[in-house]
This record gives C-alpha cells, structure tokens and sequence, in this order.
C-alpha cells in the first residue's frame, strides 16, 4: 500500500503495471505516427521529381535534372531565366522560402497562367506542378531578368 514514513510518496506498487502499459501503447502509436509521416513525406518527394521531370522536358530540359537535389533548383532557374546563382538561396533558412515563392510565380507566367494560378503552385505545389507537366498548357520563355 502506502508509504506512510514519507508523506509525499507517490509510490504505489499496484500501478506500475498500468504505467508501463500506457507507455508501451504511446511508443506504438508514435511509431506509427512516424512511419506514416515518413510516407507522406517519400510521396511528396516523388510527387514533385515526376511534376518537375515534365516541366523540365516541356522547357527543353533534360528530366533527369529534377532528380539532382540542388541541381534541379539551377536549372529550373535557367528555365525562368533568372541568375543561376541564386540556388545558393536554396541552401539559406529563410532565404530558400522566400526564393521558391519567387520561382513559382515566375514558373506559373512562363506557362502563361495567371496570378491565381501562381498561389495554387505556392500552397499545394504537388498538385499545380502536376497540372503544369501532365496538362496542355505550353512553356512560353520568360524575358531575362539579370
């Protein structure tokens, strides 16, 4: 039972059983939770090399360069005729955010979409990227911003 020596014991032998049952179903469920997030996260990634490998050939491009993690951010910039050295951005916290909602409102008017559009590839980039390389819309090159 209790303790009666200590008046502040918390110990109670008949619940340690319940504790570590708790425990063991907690380490479980976030098992789980992190394989699936480790899912999504593999889907996305391989939602976006397929989207940007059609973008990629619908601009003259090699596909194979969307696979190329830093890479891909150099060529995409040469697609939307912007300084190839600002992938260097890419690797800045902050920087790199800033850089990516730059290029997708640059990428959605080189397709020759408007500014709604440009939001859509910014929040649910997957999917706009996805409408951009398997639908009909036609790369249109930007004029040179260096």
């Amino acid at each position: 039972m209790y303790n009666y020596s200590y008046p502040y014991s918390t110990y109670d032998p008949d619940l340690t059983s319940v504790t570590s049952a708790s425990a063991a179903g907690a380490g479980i469920f976030a098992g789980f939770f992190l394989f699936f997030l480790i899912l999504i996260i593999l889907a996305y990634a391989v939602l976006i090399i397929i989207a940007e490998w059609k973008i990629f050939t619908k601009a003259g491009k090699e596909g194979w360069k969307s696979l190329i993690p830093i890479y891909n951010t150099y060529t995409l910039l040469q697609i939307l005729n912007m300084e190839p050295l600002l992938c260097l951005l890419a690797l800045v916290p902050g920087a790199n955010f800033m850089l990516n909602i730059v290029m997708m409102a640059k990428l959605a008017h080189s397709f020759k979409k408007g500014n709604g559009f440009a939001v859509g590839l910014i929040l649910l980039q997957p999917i706009f990227l996805m409408i951009l390389g398997f639908g009909s819309a036609k790369y249109h090159q930007l004029p040179s911003s260096k």
